[in-house]
């Protein structure tokens, strides 16, 4: 086994006052799984019975909120499992920026807009993988609206598939990895490889990749699956401040590469577009406008500020990753007074 110590110590909520996504996902390997009513999900846990307690028994509620959650995951998973989740209709949203100008504190930033529904701040730490800390909107896990798990033993055991379906995470090697909405993305299929869902890539990504390449590499070796959801483009970067974005340009995927002193995503394809396309989107606009006046150097108050500013009403949490320290910083439902503080340990 791996040895890697990571903390995931909540710190507090401290006062301050973020960047945003789209939902989807069901991950596919091989044969996809059953779309049946009542199909239901092949479960991803892979953990002795004392794992599984130990995992829910760390559940909590972050202070302040009504459903928002914590919980540190405990043993195995099979991060190819299949689960089904239900469709979704057109994405409200997302904004995402790398900062990356002050090299020793490089910042990843991003809101994710969506429906108001429950989430989950996730550590995981499997034996043949990377360290993580992970967002998860929790209802396409299946848990019933307005149940909490905190409460409903049945709800509660469902999270055990929650390494499944990360919208955003980081992990212990200082890779960053966020999606967004792209409808113009179309992604072809390759019969000789496996495919996978456009949300669990972000988990192979996580658990597999430490740079920004060895993402690239990793994704490269996949088909990716829009269906039951929005297609997507991706914002990956490091903590060397390389960073680079994903699409899927008919059929094709397109690399662009950004790195010092910051790049951002939104909503439009990046590849290909100019200025007057990048201009006519506020949120990408503002974001650009603030990078470049900093040169790419923001801490992440900055960041959080700025992912303020292009905040909609529908953005359900903002966070704030730093791949060289490990730190990240949560706010939810634009409660902007109340952040919570996480930490990862960096392994070199």
């Amino acid at each position: 086994m791996r040895a890697i110590l990571a903390a995931f110590v909540v710190a507090g909520v401290v006062a301050a006052g973020t960047a945003a996504c789209t939902r989807s996902d069901e991950t596919r390997a091989g044969a996809p799984p059953s779309h049946e009513v009542g199909g239901g999900p092949v479960g991803a846990s892979r953990q002795t019975p004392a794992e599984a307690d130990a995992t829910l028994a760390s559940l909590r509620r972050l202070p302040g909120t009504t459903d928002v959650y914590a919980m540190t995951y405990t043993g195995d998973y099979d991060d190819l499992a299949g689960v089904v989740t239900p469709p979704s209709a057109s994405p409200f949203g997302c904004s995402l920026f790398y900062a990356s100008g002050d090299a020793a504190r490089p910042v990843y930033a991003r809101n994710f807009d969506w429906d108001p529904n429950p989430a989950l701040v996730l550590h995981t730490d499997p034996p043949d993988g990377h360290a993580s800390v992970s967002i998860v909107d929790i209802s396409y896990l299946g848990l019933p609206a307005g149940v909490d798990p905190l409460t409903d033993a049945a709800a509660r055991r469902k999270l055990l598939d929650s390494p499944l379906l990360p919208f955003d995470g980081m992990n212990a090697k200082g890779l960053v990895v966020g999606l967004a909405a792209d409808d113009s993305a179309r992604a072809a299929r390759d019969p000789g490889r496996p495919t996978v869902g456009s949300v669990r890539i972000l988990r192979l990504m996580l658990d597999r990749a430490a740079t920004v390449d060895e993402a690239l590499a990793l994704l490269d070796r996949f088909n990716l699956d829009f269906d039951g959801g929005p297609p997507l483009h991706y914002l990956i970067a490091d903590a060397s401040g390389a960073s680079a974005v994903v699409e899927f340009v008919d059929g094709r995927l397109v690399v662009t590469r950004g790195g010092p002193p910051w790049q951002a995503l939104t909503n439009f394809r990046l590849a290909g577009s100019g200025d007057a396309v990048r201009k006519a989107d506020r949120r990408y606009a503002t974001i650009g406008a603030t990078l470049d006046r900093q040169s790419g150097r923001l801490d992440w108050r900055q960041s959080l500020e700025l992912l303020r500013s292009v905040a909609q009403p529908h953005t359900q949490w903002s966070v704030t990753y730093e791949p060289r320290g490990g730190a990240v910083h949560v706010v939810t439902r634009q409660n902007w007074a109340a952040v919570h503080d996480f930490t990862l340990a960096q392994v070199g």
